[in-house]
């Protein structure tokens, strides 16, 4: 990977390409995966073939595990929603107490079993259709990592919390996304697919007025992760789709967080496309397909000393879909967005998301992001980019 983003320098992203024959492995199940995603006692570089359907919420013999069986210390979500509800125990304060920590003990208890870590050195590779259901890849303090070829569907919480301080109404949060960086440098992930399969969000009923959620987000990049390329992949139907950097008080942040991500086609998503933090993030050639504004946020979120600098990016609008809800600031001072067009099926035009920006909100942004990116494998025109990236993002298709 050549160039290929920001994975691509110092020492570059290799993953399990040294791998020997005995470091090899092909798995079937999620104990055969945590095997091979361990970390070799001598160190070597592996690779590991997935085949098939590895689901994350089964017990050491495969059998399926329901949230009940995660459920502990009397935990119930009526008692939860009993012991929490703002009428009551009101909206200045987080949960407490008995109830809270029933909640936080079930959740560590399927955590155990769907975040599976991912050990330094390692490419992880589907095989003919593979799927994981359920897991939250954890790459965590590890270098040199590649996954490729994957469908990731519905990393669940059975356990989301009540926050009634986060927002002005309160909000559910939940655990697992797809796939988690926390420290981790060089990283690529390429060609893989992440959806919510048959727990969408959009189904879940509402507790406090607040939706219940109970996905976080496909691919988060945290806790100083660095050297990270994001290509050819497909986002699709998903509220929190990418948050890189976690925190505005995370100052070790600052410096890292330097990612690329290229032709990858976000569809139907909410938020987070990405949500940045002091990052210098390259964002091109991709495409956005935001069919109604039900349900959607925004794109590009500018957070605390983020820069972000987009280039060639092509955005399917549908009715009701205004240009300036594709940019949002979170703290953020400036966004670099050139070359950007949009199509709505009839025709197409270029759009200054800028200056869209700058006349419907306050503060306004500013265009200097303080750096121009240069690692890349070249930048298509906009002209047939939709089509190219509709057949190519994805698995299937190395």
């Amino acid at each position: 990977m050549t160039n290929d983003g920001w994975a691509s320098t110092t020492t570059g992203t290799t993953g399990g390409a040294k791998a020997d024959a005995a470091h090899v492995r092909t798995v079937s199940d999620r104990q055969q995966l945590v095997a091979a995603l361990a970390d070799p006692t001598d160190g070597a570089a592996k690779t590991v073939y997935i085949k098939g359907t590895i689901d994350g919420n089964v017990d050491d013999a495969n059998k399926p595990m329901r949230c009940e069986d995660y459920a502990t210390a009397g935990y119930t979500l009526d008692a939860y929603l009993k012991a929490y509800d703002p009428a009551t125990f009101g909206r200045t304060k987080r949960p407490s107490g008995a109830p809270e920590e029933a909640r936080a003990a079930s959740q560590k208890k399927q955590a155990a079993r769907v975040q599976l870590k991912v050990s330094p050195n390692t490419t992880i590779v589907g095989v003919d259709g593979a799927r994981l259901v359920g897991v939250n890849l954890v790459v965590d303090q590890v270098d040199n990592v590649i996954i490729r070829n994957l469908t990731f569907v519905d990393a669940y919480d059975c356990f989301p919390q009540w926050d009634p301080t986060d927002g002005s109404q309160g909000n559910w949060n939940s655990q697992y996304d797809n796939i988690s960086l926390y420290s981790a440098t060089h990283v690529w992930i390429d060609h893989n697919a992440f959806g919510d399969g048959d727990h969408p969000d959009t189904k879940q009923p509402s507790y406090f007025a607040r939706p219940y959620q109970i996905h976080d987000g496909q691919l988060d990049i945290a806790k100083a992760s660095d050297l990270v390329t994001v290509s050819w992949n497909r986002f699709a139907d998903h509220d929190k789709v990418m948050l890189i950097g976690s925190s505005d008080t995370a100052t070790a942040d600052a410096g890292k967080l330097n990612v690329t991500i290229h032709h990858n086609l976000f569809t139907g998503v909410g938020q987070r496309a990405p949500r940045v933090r002091f990052g210098k993030v390259d964002v091109y050639n991709n495409v956005y397909e935001i069919p109604s504004a039900s349900g959607y946020t925004y794109s590009w979120g500018i957070g605390v000393e983020a820069k972000l600098y987009a280039e060639n990016n092509v955005l399917r609008l549908g009715p009701g879909v205004a240009a300036d809800r594709f940019i949002r600031a979170f703290n953020g001072k400036s966004v670099r967005a050139i070359g950007t067009l949009t199509d709505d099926g009839t025709k197409k035009a270029s759009v200054d998301l800028l200056a869209a920006y700058n006349a419907a909100s306050d503060p306004k942004l500013g265009d200097d992001v303080g750096w121009t990116p240069s690692l890349r494998v070249g930048v298509d025109d906009t002209d047939n980019l939709g089509m190219t990236v509709g057949k190519r993002a994805g698995p299937g298709a190395l």
